[in-house]
């Protein structure tokens, strides 16, 4: 890719990147590669002071030579300022310490609840999915999530109800209400497009790509489809943030979330350069 040309997970990667907040501890859970990415693109731009928490090894601050195809890779506690063990984590998101952690799911509703349990009944299900690994508790305790999907286009994963809960999102009429010391889901990125959260804590349609249609983000989710009074066209990456991009992973593992017809997918619109 040139300078002013970027692809897809490049853009996406970035727009994760600037939902995180400067002197936010931030937090992503297991194999989340464009996450984890996203986390050391925020903190060598925008976010300088922030405090890293890697989703794996639980150090902090790394400065690791590139992001690994794994998550628990030795190289992810290069340089770090400090090692957590994983009480210590779970005690730091239940005193309130920990304010965002990005969050995804085989299937994800209207309210930013998410299911990595199993699709289909319990009893009897189609897919048995990994588990939470405790995202349920810090989902209830850490202050806000970063919802992702890169799987959206399926039309299976934006889904009008998750078929078990494992991690909470906002309240809903119905369901589980967290009673900890989250504020629930902010932001839900996803390879169709940028979403919000409204009063009643259900997502909205905010801001698309220039090559997705509001027809075609509707089509793809399960859910009826609420929309910002404006839904903008995403800002574009900058020449800086997609350089951080490019030196952060330059094996690309985040390429490894989206399918080969997103990939596809490349601009070449100009970019500011910062």
């Amino acid at each position: 890719m040139s300078r002013d040309s970027y692809s897809l997970d490049e853009w996406y990667v970035v727009l994760l990147a600037r939902t995180i907040r400067d002197r936010e501890t931030v937090f992503h859970g297991f194999g989340s590669p464009c996450a984890q990415v996203a986390m050391h693109v925020a903190r060598h731009s925008h976010a300088p002071e922030m405090l890293l928490v890697e989703g794996a090894t639980y150090a902090l601050n790394p400065q690791p030579e590139f992001i690994p195809p794994t998550g628990n890779d030795l190289s992810l506690q290069a340089g770090s300022v400090y090692q957590m063990r994983f009480e210590e984590l779970f005690d730091a998101a239940a005193r309130g310490d920990v304010d965002r952690m990005f969050l995804s799911g085989g299937q994800i509703d209207g309210y930013g609840n998410t299911n990595v349990t199993a699709i289909g009944p319990l009893e009897r299900p189609k897919v048995k999915l990994g588990g939470g690994g405790g995202g349920c508790n810090m989902s209830a305790t850490i202050r806000t999530l970063t919802i992702w999907t890169t799987r959206h286009r399926s039309g299976r994963t934006l889904v009008d109800a998750c078929d078990f809960i494992t991690d909470m999102g906002h309240p809903r009429a119905t369901g589980r209400r967290s009673s900890g010391t989250g504020r629930g889901p902010e932001w839900m990125i996803t390879e169709l497009g940028i979403f919000d959260f409204d009063d009643t804590g259900h997502a909205r349609l905010c801001a698309l790509y220039p090559d997705v249609d509001v027809d075609t983000v509707a089509v793809a989710t399960g859910f009826p489809l609420r929309l910002a009074d404006q839904v903008e066209q995403s800002r574009p990456p900058t020449r800086a943030e997609l350089a951080l991009v490019r030196r952060v992973d330059p094996l690309g593992v985040r390429r490894s979330e989206f399918a080969p017809k997103e990939l596809s997918r490349t601009f070449r619109a100009p970019v500011a350069a910062v």
